[in-house]
């Protein structure tokens, strides 16, 4: 019944506030939520040399290999360039 003279009062408008940024905080979540959820996944797709399933990982599993002894050098620039040249050209 504090509405109906058109005076809220000071809580009023606190609570006018806070269900505000909840209600706008709540959708924006959504979205993003949203976008990630149908967006291009990134997953395997790491180019810096840390560990997962990106073409720096290979590159640098490559050198160990070569490093080791267990390829030669022909076999390692020859897969060096498979590895960056890609799988579709």
């Amino acid at each position: 019944m504090m509405f109906w003279n058109g005076n809220m009062g000071g809580w009023g408008y606190v609570l006018m506030v806070i269900s505000f940024v909840l209600f706008w905080g709540a959708v924006i979540a959504a979205v993003v939520l949203l976008a990630r959820a149908l967006g291009p996944s990134t997953r395997g797709r790491n180019t810096e040399g840390s560990p997962g399933t990106g073409l720096g990982y290979a590159e640098n599993l490559l050198a160990e290999r070569f490093a080791r002894g267990e390829i030669d050098e022909t076999e390692y620039t020859s897969r060096l360039s498979v590895l960056r040249r890609g799988p579709n050209r």
